[in-house]
């Protein structure tokens, strides 16, 4: 008998639990990183002492804070066994949507004076259609993941620049950048913001009956729509979501710069799976968790600006990062083949 067919036969409540459980082998992933985080900092204390500084700590907390959040967006669809490239454009072309929509033509805008409010609602609402149409392209029409959002990047992009021509939208009004230039307690509002949609985020995959089904179709497909899972409804609430929080990100990313360019978030994909991978987020699905991936985009930000303290060209930063998504691809096959996964 397939696995398929005795995961049926045992019904949805097994399933669900088995492949949870599964989940707990890796468990120790979720603080692999830890150590490799305490040794950075106190790297970047011998490197600069400026870096220990609070200032400096909060802007590296506030400078990964749109990561992270893109990085939670991935997460979802990536579990589930999908791609979504397109998050990158999405962080792009929903703030300049909106801000060309608020804007007068002076700043760069349409001129047509909606509503700055109804702009930001507007953000939100070009994230959860893109989301939509990956979801439905990929899901019912079973195409590829990979070519699917690779088209729509660069689908958005070409909005993204035909919107502005090219240029950049500038004095945003205050409610648009009020999450990337307030602060509360003397932290910023985006840090805050992260936060807690990692605290949400992370209850909604452990204990929530969505989180579970997206662990067991990225676990195995077959077996879950066998246990009753409805597999297509979920893998398309995953895109939507991770559309939403693309465009909370790129609010949060205009916020802090005060303007929106034409090429906001561009490459930024690249970053997201490099924390995300490192973080133990298993790129074949059904692998890995919110933490992990939070420690990954840490020790991404706290590498990054060690980089910059030290005069680093930028492109050894890229350059970088390109080597450590390699060592935790090595590293993670190496620590599965010692613990029996296969």
């Amino acid at each position: 008998m397939s696995k398929a067919a005795t995961a049926a036969a045992a019904g949805p409540t097994p399933l669900l639990v088995g492949l949870w459980r599964r989940t707990r082998i890796v468990r120790t992933h979720e603080f692999a990183l830890v150590p490799a985080i305490g040794l950075a900092l106190i790297a970047g204390t011998l490197v600069n002492s400026a870096f220990l500084t609070r200032q400096n700590l909060v802007n590296v907390l506030q400078q990964s804070s749109e990561l992270a959040v893109l990085v939670i967006a991935e997460t979802l669809v990536v579990l589930a066994g999908k791609f979504d490239l397109s998050l990158e454009s999405i962080v792009g072309v929903g703030p300049m949507l909106g801000a060309w929509l608020v804007l007068p033509v002076l700043n760069g805008g349409s001129g047509h004076g909606v509503n700055v409010y109804a702009g930001i609602l507007v953000m939100f609402a070009v994230g959860a259609a893109v989301g939509l149409v990956n979801g439905l392209l990929v899901v019912r029409l079973q195409l590829d993941a990979f070519i699917v959002t690779l088209a729509m990047l660069i689908l958005l992009r070409g909005v993204t620049i035909g919107l502005s021509k090219g240029a950049t939208l500038y004095d945003l009004p205050g409610p648009m950048i009020y999450v990337g230039t307030s602060s509360w307690l003397g932290l910023p509002v985006s840090v805050w913001l992260a936060a807690l949609l990692y605290v949400v985020v992370g209850l909604l995959l452990r204990y929530h009956s969505f989180g579970r089904s997206i662990y067991a179709i990225g676990g195995n497909e077959q077996a879950a729509r066998a246990a009753g899972i409805r597999v297509d409804r979920v893998v398309i609430t995953a895109y939507v979501l991770a559309g939403v929080l693309a465009a909370v990100a790129g609010l949060m990313l205009a916020g802090r710069l005060a303007s929106v360019t034409s090429g906001q978030g561009q490459n930024l994909i690249f970053f997201v799976f490099a924390a995300a991978v490192i973080g133990g987020i298993r790129l074949d699905g059904g692998r890995g968790n919110v933490f992990g991936a939070l420690t990954g985009v840490l020790l991404l930000g706290i590498i990054s600006n060690i980089l910059t303290l030290s005069n680093i060209e930028s492109f050894w930063v890229n350059a970088s990062f390109g080597a450590i998504i390699l060592l935790a691809l090595v590293l993670t096959r190496v620590t599965s083949s010692d613990s029996g996964e296969t």
